[in-house]
């Protein structure tokens, strides 16, 4: 059975320009960029095109891009890289960041760093008074996600990181969620680091980068051949870089386009979740266009969602990182959100391919679904 897919957050499908960006070094431009001879020389300046793609969409210089192998390694390398020439401190990082960057947190609160997780208010946005608060100790790293992969709410990074400046703490943010669904600005962001992975914006998964402020100094976590800069050693997987490039490219010509589209068709979605009895998590505070968080008292989320997928939709029990967790989502709780109700938690995410007439089908399927469990539940009583 064919599926309608609503789980974008989660990872999106290969366009079809960017497929066929990346097919030549599948094939017949096979070399080793760091290769001397014609087909190491092809792939370099493919690697060269790709990473000034990149860094175009963001708003940087090429030289500021360092592709790695995806978002949890480009937030691990930050971390620990940061860690390995900062005197330990203290880390903080919000309550509601992504688990590739909350346990690097974890483990440098084991070398002698001192963790403080951030606070955030009902609407999943950083608390700037508990902020303030933190950084009146001594801070040497700051994190706050641009956009939460669950909610898509879009933090305060900037306001975050003009504090975090002022307190010589290092901020960096992971903008791996909003890449290509919001205009993303580096600089306008006033971050010293920032995550990036190519599988959220219709490209490969395997390629990511962090970009970095010119005059920051990390320490490698992969030591060996001084590729990128001698930050990232490795031999570049030309293909999914060739791809990164292309996929922001085309995200940047159909940007202004993509965000009142998808807005649109959200609310179209979340008009039919309240006629249905949702509550919709952080449904007033800014979010990415595509992003909806929503859960029926007494419905477990899990469950839902594989009643969904049996009636041809694919949805998340929140973070897909997360799926095998039992637990209630860590970013409602913290948004203090009733463990009862966050149990129920789904999240749907659209992308560019989806129509009005899918989220119709869908609020159809959602209602007899849930018909259906009440009917049991019923029984059950």
């Amino acid at each position: 059975m064919d599926h309608v897919y609503f789980d974008h957050n989660a990872t999106t499908p290969i366009d079809d320009k960017v497929l066929e960006a990346m097919m030549p070094y599948l094939r017949g431009s096979y070399g080793n960029a760091s290769s001397r001879h014609e087909l190491g020389t092809v792939a370099r300046k493919a690697v060269n095109v790709a990473r000034e793609q990149v860094a175009a969409l963001v708003k940087v210089q090429p030289a500021q891009v360092i592709f790695v192998s995806g978002g949890t390694e480009a937030n691990n390398f930050f971390i620990k890289g940061a860690a390995g020439y900062l005197k330990p401190a203290q880390i903080a990082v919000s309550a509601v960041e992504h688990p590739c960057v909350a346990k690097p947190a974890q483990d440098l609160a084991r070398q002698g760093w001192k963790l403080r997780r951030l606070a955030v208010g009902p609407d999943g946005r950083a608390d700037l008074a508990d902020v303030d608060e933190a950084l009146k100790e001594p801070t040497g790293i700051v994190s706050l996600m641009l956009a939460n992969n669950e909610t898509g709410v879009i933090e305060p990074v900037t306001e975050v990181a003009e504090r975090a400046r002022r307190a010589k703490a290092w901020m960096h943010t992971d903008a791996v969620q909003a890449l290509g669904k919001i205009a993303v600005d580096f600089d306008a962001l006033g971050a010293h680091a920032m995550t990036l992975s190519a599988h959220k914006l219709y490209g490969p998964k395997g390629a990511g980068a962090l970009v970095m402020d010119k005059r920051l100094q990390l320490r490698p976590l992969i030591h060996g051949g001084g590729h990128e800069q001698g930050l990232r050693s490795g031999t570049e997987n030309v293909p999914a870089i060739v791809g990164f490039g292309a996929a922001c490219e085309l995200a940047a010509s159909r940007l202004e386009m993509i965000g009142p589209r998808l807005e649109k068709l959200r609310g179209r979605l979340e008009q039919g979740l309240r006629a249905l009895g949702a509550a919709i998590f952080a449904a007033h505070a800014p979010r990415l266009p595509n992003t909806t968080y929503f859960a029926f008292k007494g419905v477990v989320g899990e469950t839902l969602v594989i009643e969904l997928d049996k009636a041809g939709f694919a949805v998340a029990p929140g973070a897909a990182c997360s799926s095998a967790n039992p637990e209630p989502s860590a970013t409602l709780l913290a948004m203090s959100v009733e463990a009862d109700i966050a149990q129920g938690a789904v999240r749907l995410s659209l992308g560019v391919g989806n129509t009005h007439q899918e989220v119709d089908e869908f609020l159809l399927a959602l209602k007899a679904v849930l018909s259906r469990l009440k009917g049991l539940t019923a029984m059950a009583v």
